[in-house]
């Protein structure tokens, strides 16, 4: 293991060191959980971040964009600031030095691509732990840590309690923000995490305005698949989509998996098999929408990869819990679902599978994307309007504007794009600045034989707990 000090560091990051060549004893770190020796990094930083970071008696600061006096503060105070023009290197390393640190004899799993990441990573995660491996992953309900743009994974790995014996990473396809794409995000976090197995789930448009063509999203996304260097590494594709599928091709040495129609993994009426050997029978499994199936025999086949038993991956999916809100059901009369469908594809995929639920009347609340741009926005009611054109329906659409942050508002023009989208395909609905009082009115018209779908992103994060409070302050409860 090589010992960190600045100057090393500031190389392996292309930055800039100012200040004193020091060992480093810490952690990377973010500045305030800091502690005492530790490595801070931060997109950006002012004097007053630079005087915080002093009085932790942190190491170095590690930043992108020096505010203010920060640089002047920092040679006055003698706390080294390494300056560099991409911050995702620095946290591209702190993931690296993090494993091999912690965890270097773990084995890894990384997945990517536009949808269903979150759902394959944690069902992955579950066989695992369920094969008796201690195993750590990125992956959370809200996907708050699947960016990789901060040190938090770097840090959750020097502080996991035991050791570890198997990682599983959700990479980011595409990463940037206010337009500015981190090239090669997909790329150089795969490579710091150096894995055993890749798994890419599809390709779609989402992130418009970071990449502006299926092309460009190919070419993000498919740097995972040229990431893997180990000999042994293995690939699991998408056999039904023909630029995932390509992808092999990226990296022809290396030993792959296909899941899909057709495929070595694939689904057939009395369940999900291995060629001809069956893994799993459809009546052990906890859901049957075509998008749970795809992403647990992409699932299947990271485990199967890995050699774990068949007997127990049967086990980890007949008994898997999903995460919050990727097509749960909170609630049975009304039939309520929710849905972290936040771009075209995949509000296309659920409204389909809530579709098969309806057994009276169908309400659909969805909250516009905020803060991302007019073209995913179009896009997102274009979908909606495609899905509802032939059926009966009730549309009810929210800013979402008393539960958002100062990240996620929805501008002027992102709610005129997706309004204009509905009207231009004569798409009824109504329309409400509050996520509270849409969930109210819903609450409010539905009767008990009715099918509630939620759908969005961060402005449908909230719902369950909103409605939940609605329901409280009624007195009535969840059925």
């Amino acid at each position: 293991m090589i010992e960190l000090s600045t100057s090393y560091i500031a190389k392996e990051v292309e930055g800039k060191l100012i200040g004193s060549d020091r060992s480093i004893n810490g952690i990377f770190n973010f500045l305030n959980s800091a502690e005492k020796g530790d490595v801070v990094i931060r997109h950006w930083i002012n004097q007053t971040g630079v005087e915080m970071a002093m009085g932790k008696g942190v190491s170095c600061v590690i930043t992108q964009n020096p505010r203010d006096n920060a640089i002047e503060t920092a040679k006055k105070l003698g706390l080294p600031l390494i300056i560099t023009e991409k911050i995702e290197l620095a946290n591209a390393f702190a993931i690296k030095w993090a494993i091999k640190k912690f965890a270097d004899k773990s084995i890894r799993v990384v997945i990517t691509g536009t949808n269903g990441k979150s759902t394959t990573a944690h069902m992955i995660y579950t066989i695992l732990k369920d094969a008796g491996l201690s195993t750590y992953s990125n992956t959370d309900s809200k996907s708050e840590f699947n960016t990789l743009i901060d040190p938090m994974v770097a840090k959750q790995i020097a502080d996991f309690n035991g050791k570890i014996d198997a990682m599983v990473f959700e990479v980011s396809e595409v990463q940037g923000w206010l337009n500015n794409i981190m090239k090669d995000h997909a790329y150089i976090m795969t490579s710091a995490i150096d894995p055993d197995v890749v798994v890419i789930t599809n390709v779609a448009l989402d992130h418009i305005g970071l990449v502006n063509s299926i092309e460009e999203t190919f070419d993000e996304t498919s740097g995972a698949v040229k990431a893997l260097k180990k000999e042994s590494g293995i690939l699991i594709l998408n056999f039904d989509d023909e630029r995932v599928k390509k992808m092999k091709d990226l990296n022809p040495d290396k030993k792959t998996l296909f899941f899909g129609d057709n495929a070595q993994i694939n689904f057939k009426e009395t369940g999900i098999f291995l060629n001809d050997q069956i893994i799993i029978k459809t009546k052990e499994l906890p859901f049957k929408s075509h998008h749970f199936i795809q992403n647990t025999t992409a699932a299947i086949g990271a485990a199967l990869a890995l050699n774990i038993d068949h007997d127990i991956i049967r086990k980890a999916i007949s008994d898997y819990v999903p995460l919050k809100r990727r097509f749960s059901i909170i609630n049975n009369q009304p039939c309520i679902i929710d849905d972290f469908a936040h771009n075209p594809d995949g509000i296309t995929a659920t409204i389909k599978n809530a579709a098969l639920n309806i057994k009276r009347d169908f309400y659909i609340v969805t909250a516009i994307r905020g803060s991302r741009g007019k073209s995913i926005n179009r896009s997102n009611a274009e979908a909606i309007a495609e899905e509802l054109q032939n059926k009966d329906y009730k549309l009810i659409v929210t800013n979402s504007s008393d539960v958002v942050d100062y990240l996620n508002i929805v501008n002027p023009h992102e709610k005129k794009v997706f309004i204009d989208a509905l009207r231009k395909r004569e798409i009824k609905y109504i329309f409400y600045e509050k996520l509270y009082d849409a969930l109210e009115h819903v609450l409010k018209v539905s009767d008990k034989e009715d099918t509630i779908l939620l759908i969005g992103a961060q402005g449908m994060d909230p719902a369950s707990e909103l409605l939940e409070k609605i329901l409280n302050s009624k007195n009535t409860e969840f059925h």
